[in-house]
């Protein structure tokens, strides 16, 4: 078989699923040599950037931690694999049609007989005075990035012009480094073509609130330059002038078309290279897809989803396959700056003889709007603030099938009415729409091709290895189909362990287990993952296995874990000293407000009776606490999943209704569970009468004292689905009442699930609040001692995680703001605090006013 030349130009996103579509089919048909090329042809990919393909998805991440090779895209091997050749930074400069010939910068000229152009996009920068001065910057690529953190190490305030997706992650992105951050949107709403005038309103409030400016309605009229030629400033199209000092654009995107304009081909009027559905251009020997096409819709998508499905319709074109591509999805599900928003089908509601359902709540900070059709079926949506439906919703609309529930119960909080789950959804519902998959394929995968869990439906289909957004989903229709074949669904914590937390804590407790690397190898498989491995290092702290900062420990931390303190929506730590059933002394909050003081740190009386302490910098995180530990506080374990406090009334010693001991009873309680590691955090509470004043019935365990005792609930929490706890025994003494919290905090964390709480531990017990009860009190299982036993190693092997921390020269080592500067702070270096101490209620968000929906909590129908 003669091996024919493939030039690919462009290896993002779309390219490199391209050569993976083309490997795929390759695989398929057994014709895939590693000398001879893939598929019957030999490829060449002229890229410009000089990094392989990487997740532009998560360009953001970059700037909290996300190294460059964890965005990479390319498999290892993969390109040596297929025959694949990659030249990063030659891109392609002329194409010579008749010639069938690409030339790059180089001067080096490629052969092709078919070529596939994945150019992309590039930023636009509005044609206004100064848009090139030193300090502006657009928003697109890693080495965007790298310019863009530079510039802001000596900068105090930058602008954003452009409020949509990009433009707000960009914002973030500034806001994270200490900038007083604007953003400058053109059009009368931040996202304008994903949301509606109510959903931006409250996006708008919310971002607001956390303390980014934004100016709607208004574009940038010049860029003010200093003496030096930087950017020293931005005037607005309506004449309001900003003093900032770095500017990034986000104004949208156009299709880098000019090699297709160059050598001839058909580009749309308003840009984009045109192609029909097999992505085929004026020239049968070229295609073009992704961001550079204008498909046979006449669209240009400037989302991942549909530059997907564009490269694998080429790939089949290419291969001899059938297909086509005519259109897409271009519902997105994101977090910007900490607000979750996600748009989906006709979120506008333009079909005629559309009704809308709304529900808003501005104390919640909650919008959603569904849009549906006179025949019943979901056209579209709207999610501010709440975009847990979105899993089903979206596959709902794209399906275009009449609901079989009420449309209000899809938009009420779960607590007044639970969303329909995906058994709802028809087969050819598409779940997956990065990759195009739909219900039916996942349900095939299970039944016919013998997949038993999520992980083999994502190799077998690709569903959930996009975006990611649809796994909830993808879970629950891989348990669902299993169930329906009378098969268990897998109950391994991840890929790597095919055993449930349950039993990987027992082998670690018998076997004396005290690191990963041992586990994974004797019960698991490959390196673990953002799954297994924290939840091992949960395991281990919970059964003593040393500091967590030690050794193979520190790197199973969750961010919050990593630097023992909680990290804030703005790239800022929180500090919370413990402060035992609420009791402090007057030097103790003098100590307090200093440090508030002397580091500028928002301050807030928590319900748990403690001052938390927000703002702080990585670096300054061992100042604070040295001075915290010298004044006899301790670690409040606000960071971790652990005990967090046991709230307290102030009982007998001084209301006139206590009958016990509340505050006394809350210090013990405290200082015995401090530091307990579990599956999720812990939450307790005692109260010194019947009238509740501790509120201990919402608590994972709390006390409730009576004439007689005290009164033990378990399996209360403020989750997700608020539950009042169950009660477990009634009058108890002192000694009896600690004996059985003691063994149901170890029963529940030798025996709960991963990031399983108390209320749904109990509710999923079999045999339940009576089973716990034979458990802990009549020692059914005749495993009380080793509860017991267990509780007594973590009581005497206790230390306070700060102070150890604060004793040890290589664990102090990691705090620091920047990697390449350890020491002292760069002085030039300026933190923009967040907000001042005591600050007045938000002002209501300028622009518009709100719908009248949005000013309470409500839910509305209304026909257009």
């Amino acid at each position: 078989m003669t091996t024919k030349e493939l030039v690919l130009v462009g290896h993002g996103m779309v390219g490199q699923r391209f050569l993976e579509a083309l490997a795929e089919r390759a695989g398929r048909a057994g014709r895939t040599e590693r000398a001879g090329g893939t598929a019957g042809w030999r490829v060449t990919v002229l890229a410009e950037e000089t990094r392989p393909a990487y997740d532009r998805v998560r360009l953001t991440s970059w700037f909290s931690g996300t190294s460059a090779e964890e965005l990479a895209l390319c498999p290892e091997g993969f390109l040596a694999e297929h025959g694949i050749g990659l030249r990063l930074g030659e891109p392609a400069t002329e194409v010579d049609r008749a010639a069938r010939k690409v030339t790059t910068a180089s001067g080096l000229r490629v052969p092709y007989d078919a070529l596939v152009l994945a150019t992309g996009s590039y930023a636009f920068v509005p044609p206004v005075p100064g848009h090139d001065a030193p300090g502006t910057h657009v928003y697109r690529t890693l080495e965007d990035l790298e310019a863009i953190r530079a510039d802001a190490a000596g900068a105090r305030m930058g602008a954003v012009i452009g409020g949509g997706l990009l433009g707000l992650e960009a914002a973030g992105a500034l806001r994270a480094m200490g900038l007083e951050t604007h953003v400058v949107e053109f059009a009368p709403r931040l996202m304008a073509l994903q949301v509606d005038e109510g959903g931006g309103a409250v996006l708008r409030r919310k971002i607001e609130e956390l303390g980014v400016v934004v100016h709607t309605g208004t574009g940038a009229g010049r860029i003010d330059t200093g003496d030096d030629g930087r950017v020293r400033g931005l005037t607005l199209s309506d004449g309001t002038g900003l003093a900032a000092d770095l500017v990034v654009f986000s104004a949208g995107v156009r299709p880098r078309d000019e090699l297709a304009r160059a050598c001839g081909l058909a580009v749309g009027e308003r840009g984009g290279i045109v192609v029909d559905e097999r992505c085929r251009t004026s020239d049968p020997a070229v295609l073009a897809v992704g961001e550079c096409a204008r498909a046979a819709d006449g669209r240009v998508y400037g989302l991942v989803a549909p530059g997907y499905a564009m490269a694998e319709a080429a790939a089949r074109e290419l291969t001899g396959g059938t297909g086509s591509f005519t259109g897409a999805d271009t519902s997105t599900r994101l977090k910007l700056l900490g607000v979750d928003v996600a748009s989906f089908g006709d979120a506008h509601g333009t079909t005629e003889g559309a009704l809308d359902v709304l529900y808003s709540s501005s104390r919640e900070g909650v919008y959603k709007k569904l849009v549906i059709g006179a025949d019943g079926a979901l056209l579209g949506g709207v999610l501010v603030g709440d975009t847990e439906a979105y899993g089903t919703l979206r596959p709902l609309a794209v399906s275009g099938t009449p609901l079989t529930t009420p449309p209000e119960q899809l938009v009420l909080p779960a607590a007044a009415s639970a969303p329909a789950g995906p058994v709802a959804l028809p087969d050819e519902a598409v779940v997956c729409s990065c990759h195009h998959v739909t219900k039916g394929e996942v349900r095939a995968a299970v039944r016919d091709r013998g997949c038993a869990s999520v992980p083999e439906v994502k190799k077998c289909t690709r569903a959930g290895t996009g975006c990611g957004s649809c796994v909830p989903t993808l879970k629950t229709v891989v348990s669902e189909e299993l169930a329906a074949g009378g098969v268990a669904a897998a109950r391994g914590l991840c890929e790597h362990f095919g055993l449930t937390r349950a039993e990987l804590y027992e082998i670690v407790r018998v076997k004396g287990i005290t690191g990963f690397s041992r586990l994974v190898d004797e019960h698991g498989s490959g390196e673990g993952c953002e799954v297994c491995k924290p939840v091992v290092a949960s395991i281990l702290a919970s059964l003593g296995n040393g500091h967590i900062l030690d050794g193979e420990q520190a790197a199973l931390q969750d961010t919050n874990d990593h630097f023992l303190a909680n990290l804030q929506r703005n790239g800022s730590y929180s500090v919370v000293p413990r402060v035992p059933g609420g009791e402090i002394s007057p030097e103790g909050l003098i100590v307090i407000g200093e440090i508030a003081r002397d580091f500028r740190l928002y301050t807030k009386i928590t319900g748990g009776q403690r001052i938390d302490l927000f703002g702080a910098r990585v670096d300054d995180l061992p100042v604070i606490w040295k001075r915290l530990v010298d004044a006899g506080f301790e670690s409040g374990h606000a960071y971790g999943k652990a005990l967090r406090t046991v709230k307290s009334c102030v009982g007998e010693t001084w209301c006139r209704y206590g009958v016990q001991d509340s505050v006394g009873l809350a210090i013990e309680l405290e200082l015995r569970y401090r530091g307990l590691r579990a599956p999720h955090k812990l939450k307790s509470a005692v109260s010194g009468c019947a009238r509740e004043c501790a509120e201990a019935r919402s608590k994972d365990f709390g006390v409730i004292a009576t004439s007689a005792g005290w009164n033990l609930y378990v399996g209360g929490n403020g989750g997700t689905t608020p539950r009042h706890a169950d009660l477990l025994a009634t009058d108890l003494d002192r000694e009896t009442l600690i004996r059985t919290i003691d063994r149901f905090l170890m029963f529940y964390i030798r025996t709960a699930d991963r990031l399983e709480r108390t209320a749904p531990w109990l509710e999923r017990l079999e045999g339940g609040l009576d089973h716990l009860r034979a458990v802990v009190m009549a020692d059914a299982l005749g495993i009380c001692a080793d509860l017991d036993e267990l509780m007594a190693r973590h009581i005497e092997t206790y230390e306070d995680e700060w102070a150890a921390t604060l004793a040890d020269p290589d664990r102090l080592r990691r705090f620091a703001s920047f990697a390449n500067a350890p020491g002292t702070p760069d002085p030039t270096v300026r933190f923009v605090p967040e907000r001042d101490q005591i600050r007045p209620a938000p002002p209501h968000p300028a622009g518009p006013a709100l719908p009248p929906v949005v000013a309470g909590a409500a839910l509305e129908v209304r026909t257009r």
